[in-house]
């Protein structure tokens, strides 16, 4: 259980920081509130990317190695434009407006959870 609670922890900042990316918008009245829809919305990327990434992986394996892993950008601006679009009809506080705010919140959204994750790792060494 707590590693599902880091890595959803993990999401949400790397969602905080995606919103400094123009066209990325996070509303709420208050703080709380603001909190509350990262971490649905943390929650609705994690299922999106568990879901439908290994789907995508496998049924465009050709365009992966025929645009050596380039494509990847491209699908992974498309799953955070779904994500901000699921954000929207769950009526959460969360948009993104084009293509190109997704791609470039996606990329802060990888860059920011990879470097979280080398400092707070999910899963605990149990030696």
């Amino acid at each position: 259980m707590i590693p599902i609670v880091v890595r959803v922890a993990i999401n949400a900042v790397a969602l905080w920081a995606a919103t400094w990316v123009s066209g990325v918008e996070l509303g709420g009245s208050s703080t709380s509130a603001k909190v509350g829809t990262l971490i649905a919305v943390a929650l609705i990327f994690g299922l999106v990317n568990a879901v439908l990434k290994p789907i995508i992986k496998v049924v465009g394996c050709g365009f992966y190695v025929l645009t050596l892993g380039l494509i990847s950008f491209v699908v992974n601006a498309l799953l955070f434009l779904l994500v901000g679009w699921l954000a929207g009809q769950l009526h959460l506080a969360f948009t993104v407006s084009g293509f190109w705010a997704g791609f470039w919140g996606a990329i802060i959204m990888t860059v920011v959870s990879f470097a979280l994750s080398l400092v707070i790792p999910d899963k605990y060494d149990e030696r």
